[in-house]
């Protein structure tokens, strides 16, 4: 049963980082294993949006145009944690996160793709 926790959610200025972790159990982060994580946010009000994914083959990543430059995932097999690393966060980067997960890569950054999803982080961006 693959099972997912995303914490590391918290209240930050404009212009300040934070780590988001999501714990896995379920996956093994082996080379020979077919996997695709992804990182999704959604504001009040907004759609659900994916912000990066990383696929299991050559550990790849993917980042939506709004937020390159500025967050990096990446994984550590050794915890089977993948992480998102935001930095010069913005108010517009508010929202709950969410991480997916799926036995189907390569990764993308659509939410209907993935089959198991964490429960929420709660990023709030003050100016």
């Amino acid at each position: 049963e693959v099972q997912l926790q995303a914490s590391g959610g918290g209240l930050v200025q404009a212009g300040g980082s934070l780590r988001l972790s999501c714990a896995t159990s379920g996956i093994t982060f082996e080379p020979f294993d077919y996997y695709a994580i992804g990182w999704f946010r959604q504001a009040p009000g907004k759609e659900r949006e994916g912000v990066s994914c990383i696929s299991s083959s050559d550990l790849s990543t993917h980042t939506t145009n709004s937020v390159k430059g500025r967050f990096t995932m990446f994984s550590d097999k050794a915890k089977n944690t993948v992480y998102l690393q935001m930095d010069s966060l913005k108010p517009e980067d508010t929202g709950v996160y969410y991480c997916a997960a799926d036995f189907r890569p390569p990764c993308t950054l659509v939410g209907d793709w993935y089959d198991y999803w964490g429960q929420g982080t709660q990023v709030t961006v003050s100016s």
